[in-house]
């Protein structure tokens, strides 16, 4: 009877530990690169230094050191006098792959318009590793992204952030370890989309209201299987002397009906999947930071929030990144209220977390300009923002924003070597990279048709475009 309960007890553990294992796991691994040491270089570090005729030294994929001096015998070495160094680009909020190019309505894989709440939807189930947008991107510089569902939807479902490399696959495109974002939607978007039908909302109030009954759905989820786990630990802790009664307290406890929407809910309550909410107006930011503290989970980055800038000091207080076009605005009623100061407004207070979003396969081919276009407009409303400082609104900021700032978004020692060698200051019109690096690996480099990557869909295209 004691091996039985035994048996019982680990068996039930084991499938209480097994609920909810990790699905269609990440599969790249970084391929060997050559150790590479650039000399002088100038070096916008992504968490707030410049570093003026500088080395830096790169090897088995990670950044070993930045200093000067040090000889190192065995690395290729590039002269990098009158060159830039940054942290590679990362774009917080893409659909490359999922709206990939050619634009046509066989590729439109981005919004499961099909119901206000589809939080059971991945983004990277739709991922097209061959759309040509990824390699016009790792062109611009951008050695990761987060592609996200669209905004048709109060809950859009799970976005994932990629390594800007060529796969088969976009298990092979997973950042290792990077969490699960999860998009939402305010405004008009998803109150467009479904006003016109019955069981939907129409209005921003039936919006807010849908939000909550999802998340107390989600709260008896998690309650639920809070119970059940906490059971199984106590059976399995029980004193053998319980003898049957621990066997039947065992049998009688099933776990939880699995429920992928609620898997997902449940998730950004625990801060396990981080959420990412498309909204352009301060007073529904302001709602949904209410909202988020009735229920216990946190907001990551609102995205877009083109009055962002009426509540930075609120941001800020709240740890919550703004992921912001450096002018776009105008487009739509909750769009009309924007300035072309709102990066560089939403940066200044203490604590502070600004980032330059493309949302655009073209946009993400130039976000150092788009950078570089709210640096101005700060600069001229007298906020003094120098490079360094500018830069980690497409570097750093962009990292911490996808949980992934402790691996990448700055150089620093043993960090990712994911940078980008630009030919001038970064922040220039005529700034190009020549050379991009993913975990230490030269990926791109301008002018070298051998490592300008075309997917697999592009290779008989412009081969029959040159003959």
């Amino acid at each position: 009877m004691r091996h039985l309960i035994c048996v019982l007890v680990a068996l039930l553990a084991s499938l209480a530990a097994r609920a909810q294992p990790e699905a269609f796991p990440s599969t790249y691994v970084a391929p060997a690169g050559q150790p590479v040491l650039f000399k002088n270089a100038t070096i916008l570090t992504g968490n707030g230094r410049r570093l003026d005729e500088t080395d830096l030294y790169v090897a088995e994929g990670r950044i070993q050191w930045v200093g000067k001096g040090e000889i190192v015998s065995d690395a290729t070495e590039v002269d990098a006098s009158d060159r830039w160094i940054t942290p590679g680009l990362i774009d917080v909020h893409s659909h490359l792959g999922v709206y990939p190019s050619p634009g046509v309505a066989a590729h439109s894989d981005g919004n499961e318009a099909t119901a206000p709440v589809t939080a059971e939807v991945w983004a990277e189930h739709s991922v097209w590793p061959q759309d040509p947008g990824f390699s016009r991107a790792l062109a611009g510089g951008v050695t990761a992204m987060q592609i996200l569902p669209g905004s048709a939807n109060l809950f859009g479902g799970r976005g994932v952030t990629l390594k800007n490399v060529p796969s088969i696959s976009y298990q092979g495109m997973k950042f290792p370890g990077a969490p699960h974002g999860l998009k939402m939607a305010c405004g008009e978007n998803p109150k467009r989309v479904y006003g016109g039908r019955t069981q939907a909302p129409s209005t921003r109030m039936g919006n807010v209201a849908a939000y909550r009954s999802a998340w107390i759905r989600a709260q008896r989820y998690q309650a639920d299987w809070d119970r059940y786990n906490q059971a199984v630990k106590d059976a399995a802790a029980a004193d053998d002397s319980s003898g049957a009664s621990v066997a039947s307290a065992l049998l009688t406890n099933t776990p939880p009906r699995r429920n992928l929407e609620l898997d997902t809910l449940a998730g950004a309550l625990r801060g396990d999947i981080l959420v990412h909410m498309h909204c352009y107006r301060a007073d529904e930011m302001l709602t949904i930071l209410d909202m988020a503290k009735e229920f216990g989970y946190r907001v990551g980055t609102f995205h877009h929030g083109v009055e962002a800038y009426k509540i930075a000091d609120e941001l800020a207080e709240n740890g919550v990144c703004g992921a912001l076009w450096a002018d776009w605005w105008g487009f739509k009623i909750e769009a009309y209220d924007g300035i072309q100061e709102n990066i560089a407004l939403v940066d200044r207070p203490a604590g502070g977390c600004a980032i330059v979003h493309s949302d655009s396969d073209e946009g993400i081919q130039r976000l150092n300009q788009e950078a570089a276009k709210a640096m101005l407009r700060g600069n001229r409303a007298g906020l003094d923002i120098p490079p360094e400082r500018a830069i980690r609104w497409i570097t750093y900021n962009a990292a911490k924003s996808l949980g992934v700032h402790e691996q990448t978004g700055s150089i620093e020692s043993g960090k990712m070597a994911d940078m980008v060698l630009w030919n001038q200051d970064p922040f220039s019109v005529y700034a190009k990279p020549m050379q991009v690096y993913i975990d230490g690996v030269l990926r791109y480099e301008e002018n070298n048709p051998s490592l300008s990557p075309q997917s697999d869909f592009e290779l008989g295209q412009l081969i029959g475009a040159k003959r």
